[in-house]
Formats: structure tokens, C-alpha cells, sequence
């Protein structure tokens, strides 16, 4: 009973920071600017652990984990590469120019930003690129919610729903009251608090264990469990190839970076531009570190299991695993529950940072791009915030409906939106930033081709099995950006005025 107690208090303690941090915030949201950017103000600490724990959502806690638990090293470990590959790609050639780029023709949001860079006047784009950030991110916001259910009912035996909803209304609080500086300074935060958990908790699951020659030990008898080119079944107990084409379908998580709304937001959002090669640094060093440890997690997780200290996770119960470690660290007294506390602090701020950058993107796409932009509608700043927070409300309940089933994978719930932003946002983002002669009919078509293709081969194409079972970002992709080439040269070349801002930016 005491254990949970001082879990309560840090918990407590931790979301009251949160809120107290948006109502400061909300006294600077004098413009929808600040609201939705923060007025270009982030330095570069902020802007490196804002972006990339708005990044590392709760599959960096949980998902990963749970996925290194079940299968061992392969499939987590190629998608992990993948993925730090693509943070330092993104950062070293989007980060700067979309930076300049956004500043130059003054837009503040992403789907503002195609529209005014392809000279789109009737904001086609705009809506489009609006309609694929809140189709995408409330299924990513979903994840989120049912991480934080999952959290409290196996700690406390609470309601799932009840646990969700609670947690769902502290975001929604802070996000809807401070805008994008409290969500920001929240992320910075948060991004500390989850390094912290996973050092503990890996550290702790170790020694518990005997070492991590003992835990080695005990996973090293599965087979195929601690190789890259093989895969564990935990329904078999044996190995199973894995393939190139495997291979390249997880590394192919790096390409969403380069299509992700909130964190293409923190580029545009730094101080300076200068400053983002000491943030490209900060935030490629976090990532590689913070997931090496999550799925050394996952490993440990499982000697754990075959010990007996924590009980045999299955299926998206394996996602759970830090919980369970956390829950055993509780019962050695006062001090490490209150450890214990924070730990689990770190799952929600996990969730929580990339959660409340969703929402805040979704909001503006609403509020700013499909009201005011595509539906011509003015509006004074106070409307126009007023229907953003209100946009933040709704969408949260919509992800709450979607996260009601406490058996939903969050590993897969993410894997589909990411893959949803990079075969959509992408390409269109690569080539706007890089190809003069990219146009805004090739943009647009190439943003549908990507989207749609993204549902047709999971939905249709993949369940054919074989070769066609890779993940779906990497076909998408490829067909969003062949598409987007393709009808950028068969139809008009831009203006003379789009090519000469193109130039001016890159310096020609």
C-alpha cells in the first residue's frame, strides 16, 4: 500500500507540472502564430528533446520493449537503425532549409507551407495535406491514450477507460491552455525524465537478474533470439530467416521522418537556423542511446520472466514489461517507489509529448488551414484559438473512442500512422526542398498516391503474404514519390516567382 502511495505522489506531482507549465504559457498566446509556433522563439536544447521525444511517443517505453521481448533483437533492432539513421538524415538536410523556407514565405504550419511554396492560391494542398494530419493523427494520438490506460490498470487494477480518460484530460489541458511553447518546454521535460527511467530501469532489471551475463544466459539459449538475421517465434520456440527484403521493409521506418508534421514543426520553430547543428547533435546522440536501452529492456525484461521475478508476458501484454520491472522496484522500499514513481512518470511523458504535439498539429490544420486558409473565412485571433482548442477536444475524444480496446498493440497502432505521414508528407517535402521543378500538381497527386497506397497494401496487397508482407511505408513511399516526379514533368513548370524563391533559399 505504501509503495503505491509514493507512486501516486511522483505521478502526482509530475502531471500538476505539466498543467502548471501550460497555464504559464497561456498568458504569451497573443497570436495564433505563438499558438501553433511559438513565434520562431526554441532554442537549440529545446528544439533537439522537443522534436524527438514529440518523436519517441510510448513505442519508445513500451512498444519497442515489448516487441524486443516477444522476438528478440531482429525486427526491433533493424527498425531502431532504421530509425536513427532517418533522425540524423532529417536533420542534417530538411531541418535548415525547411527552416529558411518557412521563414521566407511566412508560413507556420505544414499544409500552410506547401500551399505557399507551390503558390497553390486556391489551397488545395492545404486541405489535403489538413485531411491527412487528422486522419493519421488520431489513430498516433490512440496509441498514446491506450499506453496511459494500460499503464494505471496493471499498476493499480483501475478501470482501462477510466485510466485513459484521465490522462487524456491532462493533456488536453495544458495542450489546449499554452499552445506550442508549453508543449515544447513540456517535451524538454519529458525527454529528460525518460532518458532517466530507462537507465534506471534497465540498471535495476539487471541486478535483479544477476547481471546481464546471467540475463544473456538466459536468452541465449532461444534460438535465433539475439541475431539480426534471424527471428524468435514465441509460439514455436525456434528461428526463422530473416530476409533482406525484411531488413530493408524496417529500415524503412527512417524515410517517415521526413514526412512528420510535428516534428518538421520544430525545424521551422528554432531561434536561429545556425543553432540547429548543435540541436542535430543533441537530439542524434538521445535517439541512438534512449533506444539501445529500450530494447536492452526488452531483453532484460525476459530474463526477468524466465527467473520468475516478473510474470510471462504474451502478445501486446508484452508491451508492459517496463511497468511490470517498475512494479517490482516499487516493493523495496519508500525510496524506490518513489524511483519507481518516475519511471513510470517517464511512460506517461513518453506518451504525453508526442500526444499533445499531435493534437496541436491537428488543431492548426482545422483551425488555420481547412477554416480560414481553404474556407476563406477570417478570423480574429481570439475565434481562431478558440476553434483550435476546440479541434483538440474533439480529436481527443475520436482517439479515446479508437483506444477503447485495452488489447490494441501500440507498436502496430503507431507503425500505421507513421507510415500514413511518410508516404503522404514525405516525398512532397523532399522534393519541394531539393527539385526546382517540382510542382504543386505533382505535390498533390504524388501526397494522394501515397496516402491511399499506404492503405491499400496493408489493408490489401500485404495480406497476399510472402514478399508482399513488408511494411508498408516502404512500397508507399516509393510509389508517392515516382508519382510526385512523374506529374511534376508532364504537366506546366512552376512560375518564374516560385522558381526565383526556390533559388533565393538555396542559395543560387
Amino acid at each position: 500500500m505504501a509503495s503505491q502511495i509514493c507512486i501516486i505522489i511522483a505521478i502526482v506531482v509530475y502531471l500538476g507540472a505539466m498543467i502548471y507549465i501550460g497555464i504559464t504559457f497561456s498568458k504569451k498566446n497573443t497570436q495564433a502564430s505563438e499558438f501553433y509556433l511559438g513565434g520562431r522563439k526554441l532554442g537549440p536544447l529545446v528544439t533537439a528533446m522537443s522534436a524527438e521525444a514529440s518523436d519517441m511517443s510510448s513505442y519508445l517505453l513500451m512498444g519497442l520493449p515489448g516487441l524486443a521481448y516477444l522476438s528478440g533483437l531482429a525486427e526491433v533492432g533493424w527498425t531502431a537503425i532504421g530509425l536513427a539513421v532517418g533522425t540524423y538524415l532529417n536533420w542534417l538536410l530538411v531541418s535548415k532549409k525547411i527552416r529558411r523556407y518557412s521563414s521566407r514565405i511566412g508560413s507556420f504550419t505544414i499544409p500552410e507551407f506547401f500551399a505557399k511554396r507551390y503558390g497553390d492560391d486556391k489551397h488545395i494542398l492545404t486541405c489535403i495535406a489538413a485531411l491527412v494530419i487528422v486522419i493519421f493523427f488520431v489513430p498516433y494520438t490512440a496509441s498514446g491514450f491506450a499506453a496511459c490506460g494500460k499503464l494505471f490498470s496493471t499498476l493499480f487494477g483501475m478501470n482501462y477507460i477510466v485510466a485513459m480518460l484521465l490522462s487524456a484530460a491532462v493533456i488536453v489541458i495544458y495542450c489546449t491552455l499554452g499552445g506550442f511553447l508549453a508543449v515544447s518546454t513540456t517535451d524538454l521535460i519529458q525527454g529528460i525524465t525518460m532518458s532517466i527511467a530507462l537507465l534506471i530501469v534497465v540498471g535495476f532489471g539487471a541486478v535483479v537478474t544477476g547481471g546481464f551475463g546471467s540475463v544473456m544466459d538466459a536468452v541465449g539459449s532461444l534460438p535465433g533470439y539475439l541475431s539480426l538475421v534471424q527471428t524468435y517465434s514465441p509460439q514455436t520456440g525456434s528461428a526463422s530467416p530473416y530476409t533482406p527484403l525484411m531488413i530493408a521493409s524496417m529500415l524503412a521506418w527512417g524515410l517517415g521522418y521526413f514526412g512528420m508534421p510535428h516534428i518538421l514543426l520544430r525545424f521551422m520553430a528554432i531561434e536561429d537556423e545556425n543553432k540547429l547543428t548543435l540541436s542535430r547533435r543533441i537530439a542524434t546522440v538521445w535517439v541512438v542511446i534512449s533506444m539501445s536501452i529500450a530494447v536492452l529492456i526488452g531483453v532484460v525484461g525476459y530474463g526477468l520472466s524466465q527467473a520468475g521475478i516478473i510474470p510471462v508476458l504474451e502478445g501486446s501484454n508484452s508491451e508492459t514489461v517496463i511497468i511490470q520491472i517498475a512494479s517490482v522496484l516499487s516493493t523495496h522500499g519508500i525510496l524506490f517507489a518513489l524511483i519507481a514513481g518516475v519511471i513510470l512518470a517517464g511512460i506517461l511523458a513518453a506518451t504525453m509529448s508526442t500526444a499533445d504535439s499531435q493534437l496541436l498539429a491537428a488543431a492548426s490544420s482545422i483551425s488555420q488551414n481547412l477554416v480560414q486558409d481553404f474556407g476563406k473565412k477570417k478570423l480574429d485571433t481570439k475565434t481562431s484559438l478558440l476553434i483550435a482548442r476546440i479541434t483538440v477536444i474533439a480529436i481527443s475524444l475520436v482517439a479515446v473512442f479508437i483506444a477503447q480496446n485495452p488489447d490494441s498493440s501500440i507498436f502496430g497502432i503507431v507503425s500505421f500512422a507513421w507510415a500514413g505521414f511518410g508516404a503522404a508528407f514525405g516525398p512532397v517535402v523532399l522534393l519541394a526542398l531539393f527539385w526546382k521543378r517540382s510542382n504543386k500538381q505533382g505535390a498533390l497527386a504524388g501526397m494522394i498516391a501515397g496516402g491511399i497506397m499506404v492503405f491499400v497494401w496493408k489493408y490489401g496487397i500485404a495480406k497476399l503474404g510472402g514478399a508482399f508482407a513488408i511494411y508498408e511505408l516502404l512500397p508507399a513511399f516509393i510509389v508517392a514519390l515516382l508519382v510526385n516526379v512523374a506529374v511534376s514533368l508532364l504537366t506546366k513548370e512552376p512560375e518564374e516567382e516560385i522558381v526565383k524563391i526556390f533559388e533565393e533559399v538555396n542559395g543560387k
